[in-house]
């Protein structure tokens, strides 16, 4: 009697073509249809007005851009976990304003230590709205939308009216705002290299792509032994850094800050997250889009000042633009579902 060995077959192709890379692909090609966008818009608008593409004009959009990237990157790592922060904007003007004070009369501050102070404001901002979400389990709109407030008021009564003048910063941090390093201005290389870390993080980290399974299902990370109380306080906290950091970087860029600093930047960065393809759902999108999709905003805001259109379309197009791509996000959601049910059918799953 002859024995015979069976060869177990070779997964095919579509077998080995799973969920996480269909959902990978579909990312891929959103961010790619906002470079697409963006390049189109840089273009027609250059062959309306060619000093659009100067070199004051770009580096003054990549300027503009990069402290919202910045709001952008911490607001994703809390909208992936199905949260939102809305007390960035107010963040920043606080953590501005007392990095400002604390530098005031002290021309020899030194610059690594006003970056502490800034970054120290948000973290512990961020800690209350993270200990109020994830312990108290208060719905993240209520608590940030709250702390929106409460921190607007602790800057007003703080101000007094007062205003933080550029001759009364330190030249070393205006040089932060201004300077640059082979022709390319500070600010936008923090941005980048924040992006860069927090990105990897969120990639290759086991830790990092746990954010990523509370967002997708809180029950099943929760049955997994995903800490996610400790994982929402870890992004709430890390949002706050950011826009600590942020406010700093506001008062070298501008040198004049007044208790309003940031102002209404909530829509900003969560239109920005948003338009960049992280879903409001949570789960899905990454910091690069939504670097992407704060550079687009801006780069609107720079061209309607080139075509002389109201600025306050601006803000009607943020809006135009979040609504579009939550429903984007919708059918395409719908859409990876359907495709998902239809493998796991094929497949007997």
């Amino acid at each position: 009697m002859t024995a015979t060995v069976e060869t177990p077959a070779r997964p095919s192709k579509e077998k080995s073509f799973g969920g996480g890379g269909f959902v990978d692909l579909v990312l891929r090609a959103r961010e790619l249809s906002i470079l697409a966008a963006l390049i189109v818009l840089v273009v027609a608008t250059t062959i309306a007005n060619p000093r659009f593409l100067s070199q004051q004009g770009v580096k003054d959009i990549f300027l503009n851009a990069s402290i919202l990237a910045l709001l952008a990157v911490g607001q994703t790592m809390v909208v992936i976990t199905r949260n939102i922060d809305l007390s960035v904007g107010s963040v920043v003007g606080l953590s501005a304003f007392v990095s400002g004070k604390f530098v005031l009369g002290h021309a020899d501050r030194n610059l690594l230590l006003v970056v502490v102070v800034g970054m120290a404001i948000g973290a512990v901002c961020g800690l209350i709205n993270g200990l109020l979400v994830s312990f108290f389990r208060v719905p993240a709109l209520v608590v940030t939308l709250g702390t929106l407030y409460v921190i607007q008021g602790l800057d007003y009564y703080w101000a007094h009216g007062q205003q933080i003048n550029a001759a009364d910063v330190p030249s070393s941090l205006l040089e932060l705002g201004s300077g640059s390093v082979l022709g390319i201005p500070y600010l936008p290389l923090i941005s980048v290299a924040v992006m860069l870390l927090v990105g990897y993080y969120l990639r290759a980290y086991p830790s990092g792509r746990e954010f990523y399974a509370i967002g997708s299902s809180p029950d099943a990370a929760r049955l997994a032994g995903v800490p996610i109380r400790k994982r929402v306080l870890t992004a709430y906290v890390c949002s706050g850094l950011l826009a600590g950091l942020a406010g700093v970087l506001w008062l070298a860029r501008f040198g004049t800050v007044v208790a309003d600093a940031a102002h209404g930047w909530e829509l900003k960065v969560v239109s920005a997250v948003v338009v960049g393809g992280v879903a409001i759902v949570g789960g899905v999108g990454t910091v690069y889009g939504a670097a992407l999709g704060a550079l687009l905003l801006t780069t609107i805001g720079s061209v309607l000042v080139v075509v002389k259109i109201n600025s306050f379309w601006q803000d009607a197009i943020a809006g135009l633009l979040l609504l579009l791509a939550i429903s984007v996000d919708r059918v395409l959601s719908v859409r990876v579902t359907r495709a998902l049910r239809r493998r796991n059918a094929r497949h007997g799953v």
